[in-house]
């Protein structure tokens, strides 16, 4: 729990890319008119769950006025709704909602990390960006006994190929994203690909429940 801790006050202290903490200062002082009398978090957002999770869930990066706003990854904004009321069904989290860091929602056997840790402007982080993000990934995937990797959205799922690759736990040709993906990775590990629960993809219909629902039986079957 110490290195837990310890590696998400790294997170949170980060200065790397000056483009994006300068993104999520600007938002946290102008906020959107909806949360006026919201104190914003506005620096980078740190990883959230389970330190001894199996499941490990790779998003793309906070939301502007969602994770930079709460300070906890997919919590305050409808990604957030779609995504913690799947893992509540599935046995991953203790409830299915999730509007503040502090509105007692825990998740277990679960953690939530991302390729990007800020938010970035038009939700785009550059190709150097996440390359400076990725030892947080390498090192979240250091201290947890993860077995399935779910990355959500096509970012994810680049992220955590080259992490894989980097480890040797994958030597193949690349694999293609698509929603319900799966590829086994050595020492019975996998990583599964969901379409991300964003609203470009919920209200659209390209993600509806079933599916999402569908991708979490399959990480719980995988995790057993």
């Amino acid at each position: 729990m110490k290195a837990w801790d310890q590696l998400n006050e790294q997170i949170i202290s980060c200065q790397r890319c000056p483009r994006l903490v300068e993104h999520c200062e600007k938002v946290a002082r102008e906020k959107r008119r909806a949360y006026a009398d919201w104190d914003y978090w506005g620096q980078p957002v740190p990883n959230f769950g389970d330190p001894r999770a199996r499941l490990l869930i790779v998003g793309l990066a906070p939301g502007a006025h969602g994770a930079n706003r709460t300070g906890r990854m997919f919590t305050g904004d409808r990604s957030g709704d779609w995504l913690f009321r799947a893992l509540h069904k599935a046995g991953f989290a203790n409830q299915p909602h999730s509007t503040t860091a502090g509105d007692g929602l825990k998740l277990v056997d679960c953690a939530i990390t991302a390729a990007c840790h800020c938010a970035p402007p038009d939700n785009k982080p550059t190709t150097d960006e996440v390359y400076r993000c990725h030892p947080f990934l390498q090192q979240t995937i250091d201290q947890l006994p993860a077995r399935v990797f779910l990355a959500l959205g096509q970012l994810g799922w680049k992220a955590m190929l080259a992490e894989a690759k980097r480890r040797g736990w994958w030597t193949g040709k690349q694999p293609k994203f698509g929603h319900g993906a799966k590829v086994k990775l050595a020492e019975d590990r996998w990583l599964l690909g969901s379409y991300h629960p964003s609203q470009q993809n919920t209200f659209t219909g390209r993600l509806t429940e079933a599916m999402l629902d569908s991708v979490f039986r399959d990480a719980r079957r995988l995790i057993r």
